[in-house]
């Protein structure tokens, strides 16, 4: 038997053990179905059937009280893109806004290239189109938060300099040339990982690795998308980069 959704809000717990994640998703069959299969595997549950109620308990996972929404700490979240009220793109695009970094899998059934570049540009980590298979939800979901805590326990150095670029790690904040610039949590990490490593050339498949994790299940041109929107922040002149520089027939050098 399928887990009972509360009717008055159409959102429900469901407790387990391992990470706590969020599915936000209008379609009561699909999202009781990867909140039960999320409960077998050993997640803590919630579920949400709109971009409004989502927005409320995201609130209360950081400490803002909700009349609609009980205090939860959210570890990872599966969004649907075309949501009631606020759909999935602008609560993705407000998140990232306001410096939550909580992992973003979008879940939907715009598949085009378009829509995938335009959901990872936004904030999100990854993007499953449907129809999908549920051992794949759950390995990605997996992949998620394994890097997700990796990131969030490595050791930290205060700050990283190079000439007009300054990154404080435990405050995930840079500074371009004097003025606050802001990176989405994969450009943060990428420029974190070359601004560590200077002058050090990476290939796609190291950075890729390093980056979203041994179990990314996507395209090498993914590095290329993210290095293109680093260098619109951090360069003078995008076309003529001086900071992320091309190394032809290898891959990528900072400085």
């Amino acid at each position: 038997m399928p887990p009972t959704l509360i009717a008055e809000a159409t959102t429900a717990q469901f407790k387990s053990t391992l990470g706590h994640i969020l599915v936000v998703e209008d379609e009561d069959l699909i999202r009781e179905t990867i909140a039960l299969a999320l409960t077998e595997e050993g997640y803590d549950v919630t579920a949400a059937s709109n971009g409004r109620q989502a927005l409320d308990l995201l609130q209360a996972s950081l400490g803002k009280p909700s009349s609609a929404a009980p205090r939860v700490v959210i570890d990872l979240i599966i969004l649907d893109l075309m949501l009631p009220y606020v759909n999935g793109l602008d609560l993705c695009r407000l998140m990232r806004r306001e410096g939550n970094s909580i992992p973003i899998l979008i879940l939907s059934a715009k598949g085009s290239e378009t829509d995938r570049v335009v959901g990872l540009e936004v904030g999100a980590d990854d993007y499953l189109t449907k129809p999908f298979g549920m051992r794949e939800l759950v390995a990605r979901c997996r992949a998620l938060l394994r890097r997700h805590q990796q990131f969030q326990t490595a050791p930290k150095s205060l700050t990283l300099q190079y000439q007009g670029i300054t990154l404080y790690p435990e405050e995930c904040r840079v500074t371009v040339r004097g003025d606050l610039v802001s990176f989405s949590p994969k450009e943060f990490k990428l420029l974190e990982l070359f601004m560590t490593h200077p002058k050090r050339v990476w290939s796609r498949d190291q950075l890729l690795e390093r980056i979203w994790g041994p179990d990314f299940i996507g395209e090498s041109k993914t590095v290329d998308v993210h290095i293109r929107w680093l260098r619109e922040k951090l360069e003078r002149d995008p076309s003529n980069p001086e900071y992320l520089v091309t190394v032809r027939g290898f891959g990528y050098r900072f400085g």
